[in-house]
């Protein structure tokens, strides 16, 4: 095996694809997703190509599953460089995990966050370790607000998984789920990166991709109509970007060897900021908190 191995969820569509693909030119890639033939897939497509790839399966919505999956990447004792938590959902209707947990929360916000600290014991100092979050948390954020949200509704951690969201949200449908979701891997990272300085945490907002597979709940016309028609200008336009340049970024900064944390990027890779209530070290800590509340009244 490479001197290197990054781990990605989310490996095999839009820019978790091609990201691995990128990551597999510096070191060998843990394909971790729910899918087993997916993800060899993506396996035999590096191995073609040259690199090496290690599939893992693991549905992120599901904790014992997140746990195996954490327990299995230590196995496999891989010198392990960067952890990209990639994977997420937007579904448009609303959905429950074997806990009864809001999908989208258990999925973009629970489950990567298990996954991390299953990991965080048993990585090298320096390991980078990236979260793809979303602006869209941001209330304030004018393209986000033109689009429909209204930036996070956090509660609790406790009321988001119960899919409840502070009140006067936005009409979008799953639009507070993903928002506040989103908020709290970026809140995990500002908190993390203060917790564990022998580690790098860093978020990266991609930028809206239409060639991605975020909304693969639209139908078939709208969904052929981002990939093939907007996909390909998208880097042109502002906040916009494809599969192709974001997995640029992301490796980017995966594989930066600065000292960096607790950054935020944006679809440039260029530094950017939050909501104000997200950067609230008060606000993060609270969200991490409450989160590992939460997971303790879950038997391991």
């Amino acid at each position: 095996m490479s001197a290197k191995a990054y781990v990605i969820t989310g490996p095999t569509s839009g820019f978790g694809r091609r990201t691995a693909l990128e990551l597999a030119k510096h070191g060998t890639v843990v394909l971790v997703g729910r899918d087993a033939a997916k993800l060899d897939e993506v396996r035999r497509s590096i191995e073609g190509r040259g690199g090496e790839a290690v599939p893992v399966v693991c549905d992120l919505s599901d904790l014992t599953s997140v746990r195996r999956a954490g327990a299995r990447i230590v196995e496999l004792g891989l010198p392990i460089t960067g952890v990209l938590n990639n994977a997420g959902i937007f579904p448009s209707l609303s959905g429950t995990n074997a806990l009864g947990w809001d999908i989208a929360y258990a999925t973009n916000h629970i489950g990567p966050f298990v996954l991390t600290e299953t990991l965080v014991p048993h990585l090298a100092d320096g390991t980078q370790v990236v979260f793809i979050v979303s602006a869209v948390e941001d209330p304030e954020r004018k393209p986000a607000t033109m689009a429909g949200f209204r930036g996070a509704r956090y509660v609790s951690a406790e009321a988001s998984a119960r899919g409840e969201w502070k009140p006067g949200g936005s009409k979008l449908p799953g639009a507070d789920a993903y928002a506040t979701s989103k908020q709290c891997n970026l809140a995990t990272v500002l908190a993390f990166a203060r917790e564990t300085p022998r580690l790098r945490f860093n978020a990266i907002e991609p930028g809206f991709a239409p060639g991605t597979n975020l909304g693969r709940d639209a139908n078939p016309f709208v969904r052929l109509l981002l990939k093939y028609l907007l996909s390909p200008p998208a880097p042109l336009i502002k906040y916009w970007s494809n599969p192709r340049t974001a997995a640029r970024v992301i490796t980017r900064v995966l594989t930066d060897e600065s000292d960096a944390t607790g950054a935020y990027y944006d679809e440039r890779g260029r530094p950017m900021r939050g909501s104000a209530q997200v950067h609230d070290p008060a606000f993060n800590a609270r969200v991490v908190a409450e989160t590992r509340e939460l997971l303790r009244a879950v038997p391991a």
